[in-house]
């Protein structure tokens, strides 16, 4: 959401409070401007609309959790997504070549299963086990907000100083899902994985590149 979408956001929460006759503090304000700044102001009306609509929900007066369930699902929703995605890149794009997905949480959650190369080897029967260990990692890192991840997943493939002594590029790794958000996700993490570098949510990353780009 964009700094000038702020007062329009207030006045969307007020009105809709309002519809169900319930005050609105600063408190309560606030707490929905923090909350609703990942998404579009016009996401974030779709999703009030759709709330009021609904024939069960829309009974009561929305809460900032009922919004960013619809708009982004619960933990074990996204988690599920990333595991997808997670599957199908194991089999399109396999162990041999370095991969950035779009969800820096999937990095963190598949540094703890042990990295890309070992996932991406692992037996048909343990592939069970696999995406339970891999969904609770996820959903920890989502409802953390803020942590350390490998920027790129290195596959098992000859080192950088080998194909630079060649006079080789070195190989480029496979973007996962979105391409702009996953160059976010590269920028945004570290070489060596879970270290005390600093790390910025992939949400201010995207606001910071926007911001650059109206500069």
């Amino acid at each position: 959401m964009q700094p000038h979408e702020k007062e329009q956001l207030i006045s969307m929460v007020t009105d809709a409070l309002g519809y169900y006759r319930q005050d609105v503090s600063q408190f309560t304000l606030h707490v929905w401007l923090q909350a609703c700044q990942p998404f579009t102001i016009e996401q974030v009306s779709r999703a009030l609309t759709a709330h009021v609509t609904d024939p069960d929900r829309g009974q009561f007066a929305p809460k900032v959790a009922d919004i960013v369930r619809i708009l982004a699902g619960t933990t074990t929703d996204r988690a599920a997504l990333a595991w997808g995605k997670t599957l199908g890149a194991m089999s399109s794009v396999g162990a041999y070549s370095d991969v950035v997905f779009d969800d820096p949480a999937i990095h963190a959650a598949i540094e703890d299963c042990g990295g890309w190369v070992k996932v991406c080897r692992t037996e048909t029967a343990e592939l069970s086990y696999l995406q339970h260990r891999f969904c609770q990692s996820h959903k920890a890192y989502t409802g953390r907000g803020t942590f350390e991840y490998q920027r790129q997943l290195k596959g098992d493939r000859s080192p950088d100083a080998d194909y630079l002594k060649k006079g080789l590029p070195v190989p480029k790794p496979a973007l996962i899902g979105d391409a702009d958000r996953a160059k976010l996700v590269y920028q945004g993490g570290n070489v060596s994985g879970k270290t005390a570098i600093t790390f910025t949510p992939l949400d201010q990353l995207v606001q910071i590149a926007e911001q650059r780009k109206a500069a």
